[in-house]
């Protein structure tokens, strides 16, 4: 049986993350990934993310955005990849509502540059846009924010994670994991490895995992809809339209402007069905309500991109009940190590949560405070 210092059990955005800073940290890492990462079986499909600093989720949430932020401007400079677009990001949402006032909270306390838009100018600004009169709507432009190209940010990290002297074994299940003597032994169907510690970090199937390891944590699986639709050009490239959250009556949305006659990719984030991930229709073309959850935003706010549809595609959300991360070791098996719930809006902050979980498994602390993600919150209820 071969060792390792860590095992990282999933090589998606948050895995793939920290084995890179690990390996840079000269620690011994095996990643292994059921699939061949990137890929579109789990849950960094669908080629973009936006990456926001000013954040309604919760002002918490800013220091490591800037903090991922950061890092992903790094990991440009690493690669000749386009890893990140700055198309700004707009913001919204009926006055003081709760997820705008907190935006421009988190922009306060954090000095951010945004620009505050009332109804009116959100309309001359982005004359793609349709405005509902009531309720009176406003905007918060955040200029320095943008987009994040998924398959390429993973690829870079892969690659120089290999160069770093990371091992990967790809297409390829853990289907055991047993824990005794401060160690971890993790099992596929052909090798067993030992390990002084293990990160699980499974994605959807991190639910499998919890269960696995008798953590009673509220994780919920949800079948999740995205869809690119022809927009006019002239309204919705990327070179007049940024990228954008809109707050509704009908849900809360979020998208992207045209990138290379892409047309405009939109996603609802409060949608999709509780789903087991081991068997859910990934065809995204097979519910007539997958497209028209999507169009039906389109024709009333945007309808100039509410063209024909180009594509769609179906991955997977894992959340927690409270929709904040889970980031923190076993409560009783202090050698396994667990990072869940990252869906929805989580890849922003995989170079971040990736950097300081690495140090925290390497040096038992970290310049990066994950303390929002602990498990405690949940063993205290």
């Amino acid at each position: 049986m071969k060792s390792y210092d860590i095992v990282i059990v999933g090589a998606g955005s948050i895995g793939m993350a920290t084995g890179y800073y690990l390996a840079k940290m000269g620690v011994n890492v095996l990643m292994i990934d059921a699939n061949d990462p990137p890929h579109d079986k789990g849950s960094h499909g669908g080629d973009t993310r936006l990456i926001r600093h000013a954040y309604g989720e919760g002002r918490s949430y800013t220091p490591l955005a800037l903090k991922s932020q950061m890092l992903w401007n790094q990991l440009q400079i690493q690669t000749h990849r386009e890893i990140f677009k700055q198309t700004g990001v707009l913001n919204i949402g009926p006055e003081k509502s709760d997820f705008m006032e907190e935006i421009k909270k988190s922009a306060e306390l954090y000095r951010l540059t945004v620009e505050n838009l009332d109804h009116d100018a959100i309309t001359l600004r982005y004359p793609g846009l349709t405005l509902m009169d009531k309720p009176k709507l406003e905007g918060c432009l955040e200029p320095e924010s943008g987009v994040l190209y998924v398959d390429q940010c993973l690829t870079t990290y892969r690659e120089l994670a290999l160069k770093e002297g990371t091992e990967l074994i790809v297409n390829t299940a853990v289907i055991d994991l047993e824990l005794r003597n401060q160690q971890a032994k993790v099992t596929t169907a052909a090798q067993t490895f030992i390990c002084d510690q293990v990160l699980i970090a499974a994605g959807a199937w991190q639910v499998e995992w919890f269960k696995k390891l008798q953590l009673d944590t509220p994780l919920t699986v949800k079948r999740q809809v995205i869809g690119w639709f022809e927009a006019d050009p002239a309204l919705f490239d990327l070179s007049v339209f940024p990228g954008f959250t809109a707050e509704t009556e009908d849900g809360l949305f979020y998208g992207f402007p045209s990138i290379d006659g892409s047309g405009v990719k939109v996603g609802r984030h409060d949608y999709g069905e509780p789903v087991n991930p081991n068997d859910f229709e990934r065809d995204f073309s097979r519910y007539p309500q997958d497209e028209a959850v999507l169009r039906q935003f389109l024709e009333k706010w945007m309808p100039n991109a509410a063209g024909a549809l180009i594509k769609g595609k179906t991955c997977l959300y894992t959340m927690t009940d409270d929709e904040d991360f889970i980031v923190d070791q076993h409560p009783q098996y202090k050698q396994v190590w667990l990072a869940a719930g990252f869906s929805g809006h989580g890849f922003k902050f995989a170079s971040g949560v990736g950097q300081g979980l690495a140090e925290l498994m390497a040096d038992g602390k970290s310049a990066t405070d994950l303390s929002l993600f602990s498990l405690k919150r949940f063993l205290e209820r």
